[in-house]
């Protein structure tokens, strides 16, 4: 169960026994009284600031820019079109296997989406650079707007990019395994045979809906080039520092070794900073330029247009059955809008959707087609979950939908279908590899928690009296640990190091940088697990190029798993080395040395320990020098995982829906996870309840809204809702644990897994409330105009 607040925790100070106690997180007292340093917070001597002008129109052609105001206006060093930027700055990259149109920073000759930016500002205050990107004139030539991406793709709506006829940017075509081109084809025999043997079929048309991913924190640049040392220094709001370095170098000409990038605290990263975006390479274009820092903060309005948008993904699925709840086949046809353009993850994550469509279930014949849209919108990219969320929520609502017509137990239908234990390692229908799993076991515990019988028996009682009650459960698995190399075009690897130093404190370096899932606690846990000494004197760094040698990044719930693997590795190749000094001061034999409670010491004979701080000082005066040695303890390691790993988790929720209203409360949640090994329960946790907060507000609360011109209607937090403390009840949790044998850790990944399973588990809940209606299916966001709607019998 999670634990109240106010409840004890073990002491951050007992050593050799820290993994798998709910330690408070380090982090915290810097931050929660205000003492971190985000990007905004760094200043500069002579820093200057930068501010865009962007579209106002969807779709159009640009046929005038003066800037003769704004360049005359006080305070202006510099105005840029895109014309301008497009000498400074080549096409931004994009990770993609598929070809995408050119995008270039700033836009040169035609807009796509509103929100694009059309020419850039450089002041020296904000407010200059903000009121002179006002005082430029642009005039557009208006083009048709593309909004519906099913529309997009018909012959008569207007070409968004030349060379992608009827707006597609990649299709598929019939596939179990998505765009994979060494995965198998889909067995087109079996799925005629799967639905020629069914005695029940569900069809139904289903939307994921767009999301405004609404991290804490904008998005923001400090760019620094210093002309006498031909380097450039840049602060961004980012999950992997590397990634842009190795991105911002080439693309402004200079070499990874003369570009550092730090990420400084970073408050909420959800998938939508894995990206480097325009304002990141034109800021330090600019910089350069001008030999000068310079600033671009991103404020609230902005972030609706300008940062990646998550989801929008159409689902056509049809699933076949037999009487007594056996699943025989799947079919689904997915429509990704992915808006004007291809962000630098974009055309994967859809993908990630055909991926999960077997979820934990033993299908034995799948088949998707995905065909990916541009619109003129924002484009969309990673968000919390990255396609994961997408394909569980697709399968998870047509089970329901099957136990409702079948009059079973949505749990007896899932149980049913489940993988067995024994099947493990599983290879789904749609090519996944999955390590471990017992779901049959961990159903047993969330029914267990939830009452599930009880809370049946009360919600007929409430039905019978008149009030709309209704339960939902969820079942998911997902894919994290993102890896190995050969699934991902910036290595599938993560690094770390750990140097042990004279005085016995401990510092290691890592890839996986944090930007709030409690990296320098976890990572503490571990390294003095392994070294028997407390928390307190180990230091963790990250997000710093010059100071982290390699590393990939922290995404896709990988830290742990990758990331705390290779500082694992680093670790003992230290340990070793310092048991070998150890065992030349008490003369004995360094397999024979046991690190425990600050001390070392001969195994078997404790009164021999000498302090962890002598040994560490020994090594670096080391004399006589122990055979085949050198003097210090520092190392590093390259961890490369094997395959990706699958936590899975179920979710029951309870709601009652206000009959006059359409209100939903959300009166009870219970949920059981299994994310392999724990390393700090309070951090897991404190994962879950996040994820669940963004499952619980797509649900009910989100949406990204367009006019059919194009124009965002929910551009800001008034008419773009997210969930507040009042919107979810507590959260009653617990877990299963499966180690995976993919890492030494046995871990799995736990960052998204909330937002995966909460959103089909409140949707089932919601259409069961209404089901004296006659309700089978309810897109998302259920607002409660909607929901009254229905109930009004305006909607089927």
């Amino acid at each position: 169960m999670a634990r109240e607040a106010g409840e004890s925790m073990t002491s951050a100070k007992t050593p050799g026994q820290l993994a798998g106690q709910r330690i408070r997180r380090r982090e915290d007292p810097r931050l929660i009284q205000g003492l971190g340093t985000y990007v905004d917070d760094v200043k500069l001597p002579g820093m200057l600031y930068l501010a865009f002008k962007r579209s106002d129109m969807a779709h159009g052609t640009i046929t005038r820019i003066d800037a003769s105001a704004a360049e005359a206006m006080p305070g202006v060093e510099l105005v840029l079109t895109g014309a301008d930027l497009k000498s400074m700055l080549p096409p931004m990259t994009v990770y993609a296997s598929v070809p995408t149109p050119e995008r270039y920073s700033v836009a040169v000759d035609r807009v796509r989406h509103v929100g694009e930016a059309v020419a850039v500002v450089v002041a020296q205050s904000r407010y200059q650079a903000r009121d002179a990107a006002n005082a430029i004139l642009v005039e557009i030539a208006e083009l048709p707007a593309v909004v519906d991406p099913e529309e997009a793709t018909k012959d008569r709506q207007a070409l968004i990019h030349e060379g992608f006829e009827n707006n597609v940017a990649l299709s598929t075509g019939p596939s179990g395994t998505g765009v994979d081109p060494e995965a198998p084809p889909a067995d087109d025999a079996a799925i005629d045979e799967a639905f020629a043997r069914a005695e029940v079929t569900i069809s139904q048309r289903m939307v994921n809906q767009r999301l405004a991913p609404t991290p804490l924190e904008a998005r923001g640049v400090l760019a620094h080039y210093e002309p006498g040392k031909q380097s450039l220094t840049v602060w961004v709001t980012t999950q992997s520092a590397h990634i842009v370095r190795s991105l911002v170098a080439p693309a402004l000409g200079m070499g990874e070794h003369q570009v550092r990038v730090i990420a400084p605290d970073v408050g909420g990263g959800f998938g939508c900073k894995t990206d480097i975006y325009a304002e990141g390479y034109v800021t330090a274009a600019v910089s350069k330029r001008l030999g000068k820092p310079v600033k671009w903060i991103e404020d609230r309005s902005e972030a609706f247009l300008a940062t990646t948008h998550g989801r929008d993904v159409i689902g056509y699925i049809d699933l076949a059955a037999k009487r007594d709840g056996t699943i025989l086949g799947l079919k689904a046809r997915l429509i990704a809008d992915i808006g004007a353009y291809q962000a630098l993850w974009t055309a994967e994550i859809p993908t990630g959707a055909q991926a999960m469509l077997s979820n934990v279930y033993d299908i034995p014949a799948v088949r998707s087609e995905l065909v990916e849209v541009f619109t003129n919108k924002t484009p969309t990219d990673a968000y919390r979950g990255a396609g994961r969320p997408e394909g569980i929520y697709f399968v998870e609502r047509a089970i329901d939908m099957l136990a409702r017509e079948l009059n079973m137990d949505p749990a007896a239908v899932r149980r049913k279908n489940f993988i067995r234990p024994e099947q493990f390692p599983f290879t789904t229908q749609t090519g996944l590899v999955y390590d471990t799993g017992e779901y049959a076991r961990l159903l047993d515990k969330v029914l267990e928690s939830a009452e599930w019988e009880r809370c049946k028996a009360e919600r007929d009682a409430a039905q019978a009296e008149g009030r709309l009650v209704g339960l939902g459960l969820a079942y998911y698995v997902e894919i994290c640990g993102l890896g190995p190399s050969s699934s991902m075009p910036v290595g599938g690897w993560e690094h770390g190091a750990v140097t042990v130093e004279r005085s016995g404190t401990i510092t290691a370096t890592t890839g996986s940088s944090s930007h709030g899932q409690g990296h320098e606690t976890t990572f503490s846990q571990l390294i003095a697990d392994e070294f028997g000494v407390p928390m307190e004197g180990i230091t963790i760094l990250h997000g710093d190029t010059a100071i982290v040698k390699q590393g990939v990044g922290t995404f896709g719930s990988r830290s742990l798993v990758v990331g705390g693997t290779a500082l694992k590795l680093a670790a003992g190749k230290v340990k070793a080395k310092m048991a070998t000094f150890a065992a030349q001061m008490l003369e004995a034999q360094p397999q024979d040395m046991v690190f425990r409670d600050g001390m070392v010491s001969v195994a078997g004979v404790p009164e021999s320990g000498i302090p962890f701080a002598d040994v560490s000082a020994y090594a670096y005066v080391p004399v006589p020098l122990p055979a085949g040695t050198e003097p210090g303890l520092s190392e590093e390691a390259f961890w490369e995982p094997e395959g990706m790993t699958y936590p899975y988790g179920c979710y029951i929720a309870q709601v009652e829906v206000d009959r006059e209203t359409g209100e939903i409360t959300l009166q009870n949640f219970v949920g059981v996870d299994d994310c392999g090994t724990v390393i700090n329960p309070l951090i897991v946790d404190g994962q879950i309840h996040g994820g669940l907060a963004q499952g619980i507000g797509q649900a009910m609360l989100e949406e990204v809204v367009y006019d059919g011109s194009g124009q965002l209607l929910t551009g800001s937090l008034m008419d773009y809702a997210i969930p507040r403390a009042t919107d979810l009840p507590p959260f009653q949790l617990d877990r299963t644990v499966t180690p995976s044998p993919l890492n030494p850790l046995g871990a799995k990944g736990i960052g998204e897994a909330g937002t995966i399973g909460s959103a089909p588990a409140i949707v089932n809940a919601v259409v069961d409330a209404l089901s004296p209606f006659g309700v089978s299916h309810i897109d998302m966001m259920l607002r409660p105009e909607k929901l009254w709607q229905i109930m009004q019998g305006e909607r089927s």
